[in-house]
C-alpha cells in the first residue's frame, strides 16, 4: 500500500468533501488582531442610528390603540369627562386650554363650546335631566348652559374651584371652593346659599340620594354633613375620630346611608351618615408603585374610593398602585389588586361586580372584585389619564389624558 502525503484527505464510503480550508501555522494571537484593527477607519456614531427601523417597548405599548373613537379638540391636558344621565350619548370635557367641550359620543362632532372660561377647566357636569351643563375653572368663574339651545344662561364667579355637582333632581347646583365655603345655587335664577366650614379647602363633596343633605370633605381632615335646607351641620367628623389629613375622595352608597371617605393620610373611612360615628377604617401596606417618589410611598394618599351597587363590597384605590376591595359586612380585605403605577380614579359598573380603574401609566383596567383578577385592559394614552367614566352599559370607557405632545385626546 502506497504512503498517502499528510495533504492527502481518504474518503469513506459516501463521504463527499465540500469544502478544504488551509489554515495557517501560526493562529493570530490578541496583539496582532489588535494592530489589524488600529488601520479600520470608524466612523462618529449617530444617537439612535442603531434603533432606526425598531421600537422600544414603551413605543410600541404607545402604538397600542383599543379605543372606537378619538376626541382630539383639546389643545392642552384634559382634567374632567363627564357623560349626560339621560341617554349617555353626551360627552362634556373640560381642559388645560381653559375651554369645555359639548359632544356627540358616536362621532365625536362638536355641539358647542363652552365659551369665555378664564383658566384651566376642571369641572364640566350635565344636570339630573341633562338639559343644563355647568363648567367651572380653575380661577372660581362657573358657567351654566342649555343643552338644546346651547346658550349660557347663567354665570357666577366664587374664588379658587374644588369641585361642582348637581342636586340629584333638581336644577340646583353646588360647588366647594379653597376658602372652605360651599355654594349652593338655583339656576338660572341664580338664589344662592353659602355653607361656611373651616377656614381651608372644602377638598370633596356630594349630594346624598335623599337631595336634602350634603357630605363635604375639607383640607383639614374633617367630615361635616350639612342640612341643604336649614343651613347648619348635622354631623362633624373631626379629631381622632377623623382623618389626619386632607379629604381626597368621599362616595355614598345608594341608600345614602354610609359615606367612605379618603384621605392623604393612608385612610378610608366608612362613616353612617345618620349616628355621625365612624363605623371602621381601611388601610394597606404601601407598595412603591413606578413613578412614585419616595415621600409618595410613605404617605401613600388614597385617590378614590367606590361602592359596589351588586354587592356589600367597597374598593380604595391607593397613590402605590394597590386597589383594595373591601367586604362592608365582615371589614376584611377581599383582594389587593396591584398596579404599575398611581391609580387616579375608579368606578364601579352600576349592576356587577367589576370596577374599571385609570392609573398614571396611561391604562384603564376593568378588574372583577369577586375573584381579584384584571378581566380587560384598554390602551392608547400616551401619559397618564386623569379621569375617565364609564356609561350606564358599560360598554365605552371615555378616559383623557394629559399629553406633552401636540395631540390632546380624549
Amino acid at each position: 500500500m502506497e504512503n498517502t502525503s499528510e495533504d492527502t484527505v481518504e474518503l469513506h464510503g459516501d463521504e463527499e468533501i465540500v469544502e478544504v480550508i488551509d489554515l495557517n501555522d501560526a493562529e493570530q494571537t490578541p496583539d496582532d488582531l489588535a494592530e489589524e484593527l488600529e488601520d479600520v477607519e470608524f466612523e462618529d456614531a449617530v444617537a439612535g442610528a442603531d434603533d432606526e427601523g425598531w421600537e422600544t417597548e414603551d413605543e410600541m405599548e404607545a402604538d397600542v390603540d383599543d379605543s372606537e373613537l378619538t376626541f382630539s379638540s383639546h389643545t392642552g391636558s384634559v382634567f374632567c369627562v363627564s357623560l349626560d344621565p339621560q341617554t349617555n350619548s353626551l360627552a362634556v370635557t373640560g381642559g388645560e386650554d381653559d375651554k369645555a367641550y359639548v359632544w356627540t359620543v358616536s362621532d365625536g362632532e362638536v355641539l358647542f363650546e363652552c365659551t369665555g372660561h378664564k383658566d384651566s377647566v376642571t369641572c364640566a357636569t350635565f344636570s339630573h335631566d341633562s338639559k343644563l351643563v355647568a363648567s367651572g375653572d380653575m380661577s372660581g368663574l362657573l358657567k351654566v348652559w342649555t343643552v338644546d339651545t346651547k346658550e349660557e344662561i347663567w354665570s357666577f364667579e366664587v374664588g379658587d374651584l374644588e369641585w361642582l355637582e348637581w342636586h340629584p333632581c333638581a336644577p340646583v347646583l353646588l360647588a366647594g371652593t379653597a376658602d372652605g365655603n360651599v355654594w349652593m345655587w338655583k339656576v338660572p335664577g341664580g338664589d344662592c346659599k353659602t355653607f361656611q366650614g373651616p377656614s381651608c379647602q372644602a377638598t370633596s363633596g356630594k349630594i346624598l340620594p335623599d337631595g336634602k343633605r350634603v357630605v363635604v370633605g375639607y383640607e383639614d381632615g374633617s367630615v361635616r354633613l350639612w342640612d341643604l335646607k336649614q343651613g347648619n351641620t348635622i354631623h362633624v367628623i373631626k379629631g381622632s375620630d377623623g382623618h389626619q389629613g386632607a379629604l381626597t375622595c368621599l362616595d355614598i352608597n345608594k341608600d345614602g346611608s354610609l359615606v367612605l371617605t379618603g384621605s392623604v393620610d393612608g385612610q378610608a373611612k366608612l362613616i353612617n351618615t345618620n349616628t355621625g360615628k365612624v363605623v371602621c377604617s381601611f388601610s394597606v401596606d404601601s407598595v412603591k408603585a413606578k413613578g412614585s417618589s419616595a415621600e409618595d410611598e410613605e404617605s401613600n394618599s388614597v385617590e378614590s374610593v367606590g361602592f359596589c351597587k351588586a354587592l356589600p363590597l367597597v374598593a380604595v384605590a391607593y397613590l402605590d398602585g394597590t386597589l383594595a376591595v373591601y367586604d362592608i359586612s365582615t371589614q376584611a380585605l377581599r383582594h389587593r389588586c396591584q398596579h404599575e403605577a398611581g391609580i387616579v380614579h375608579l368606578q364601579w359598573e352600576e349592576a356587577s361586580s367589576l370596577v374599571a380603574t385609570c392609573s398614571l401609566d396611561g391604562v384603564v383596567r376593568l378588574w372583577d372584585a369577586r375573584s381579584g383578577a384584571v378581566v380587560s385592559e384598554y390602551r392608547g394614552h400616551a401619559a397618564e389619564i386623569l379621569d375617565f367614566t364609564l356609561n350606564r352599559w358599560a360598554t365605552t370607557l371615555q378616559p383623557h389624558r394629559s399629553e406633552p405632545a401636540q395631540n390632546h385626546q380624549v
